[in-house]
């Protein structure tokens, strides 16, 4: 029921269909083209998170990300891990002030600002995800260190130098540019300081001329809310290009001893992640489906569900083909 009840964040509920036929526009499937989304990046993206995030929030909890994943560790286990693991390589200490770069409803802000003892602003330009992440940081008795500020991160509201670290988990992928995104970031950001990310990128082995590729591609994009995917290269390129020195970069995935997909592959099943399996994605389909007949769930509903598990199988494949990587790391430093 929270489920149905949170559908279309903060879209009127009658209005939920006609939001969902506008984003579905956007995107190659339906007509759309790269260029329109780049340029109406705003409106997409919010669009997909209002109609995304309660889905995001019953499937995988309160981290939207993938992990690089251990054996015998659970995806909740690895998630953590993966976010103990930033705050690590950035060297946060007790009392810095630490900028999360489209932080969703907060879970990794939360668990780094625990487990570093700093103070965490999240920066999102979603109302409703803003509005649910400040009930779960009064929940988690983090709502006296750590807030959330509404902006676009491609014209942050805060003055030069003001961040002792900045991270992105899964994020600055929505940007339309790249370069302009970590310009942002690297004016935000101390002299001498860190940022870090993980970003969703298209590897070397994508080939732009292979169909089946760009099919795979296209469904990250709708499914995500993406207006296109880098290459590896390129963010590292536009990082350079912003003045930062990269202290490191590596595709995270290459070394995960369990595939970073394996939680929605249809042949894996797993009761700790039940949800995210394709008995479990099967079930609250058909739940969606019931619920937006009985007018408990918006119209529009099981259009947005069927998006997302288009995304689940585009990223399978791509993981699959190694063409795509939701853990290209970067720790970039900006110069004192």
């Amino acid at each position: 029921m929270d489920l149905a009840s949170n559908l279309g964040g903060k879209i009127d509920k009658s209005d939920v269909l006609t939001a969902v036929e506008k984003y579905e526009q956007y995107h190659v499937f339906h007509g759309g083209n790269e260029e329109e989304r780049k340029a109406n990046y705003t409106d997409m993206v919010n669009k997909y998170y209002d109609l995304a995030t309660s889905f995001y929030e019953y499937g995988w909890g309160e981290s939207f990300h993938f992990a690089q994943r251990w054996k015998g560790e659970s995806l909740r286990e690895s998630i953590k891990r993966h976010e103990h693991f930033l705050a690590l390589q950035l060297g946060i200490q007790p009392g810095q002030k630490v900028l999360d770069v489209g932080c969703g409803i907060g879970g990794p802000l939360r668990e780094i600002a625990r487990f570093s003892n700093s103070a965490v602003t999240g920066l999102n330009n979603n109302e409703y995800q803003i509005t649910r992440g400040k009930e779960l940081n009064r929940l988690a008795g983090v709502d006296k260190t750590c807030n959330f500020v509404k902006a676009d991160f491609m014209k942050m509201p805060f003055p030069e130098n003001n961040f002792d670290a900045v991270y992105a988990i899964e994020a600055t992928c929505h940007a339309p540019d790249a370069y302009g995104c970590y310009k942002e970031i690297y004016r935000v950001l101390k002299p001498g300081q860190c940022f870090a990310a993980y970003e969703w990128c298209m590897t070397d082995a994508f080939d732009p001329d292979n169909a089946e590729h760009q099919k795979i591609k296209g469904e990250i994009e709708i499914g995500d809310g993406l207006p296109d995917i880098r290459l590896t290269t390129k963010c590292l390129e536009a990082l350079k290009q912003a003045g930062f020195e990269v202290i490191w970069e590596k595709d995270l995935a290459k070394d995960s001893p369990v595939p970073w997909y394996l939680p929605l592959d249809k042949n894996h099943f797993s009761l700790s992640s039940f949800r995210l399996t394709a008995v479990g994605r099967f079930i609250t389909k058909n739940m969606v489906k019931i619920l937006e007949y009985i007018r408990l769930a918006p119209q529009g509903s099981q259009r947005v569900s069927n998006f997302l598990e288009q995304a689940a199988e585009g990223l399978v494949d791509g993981g699959r083909r190694e063409i795509f990587t939701p853990m290209y790391f970067f720790l970039a430093r900006k110069p004192e």
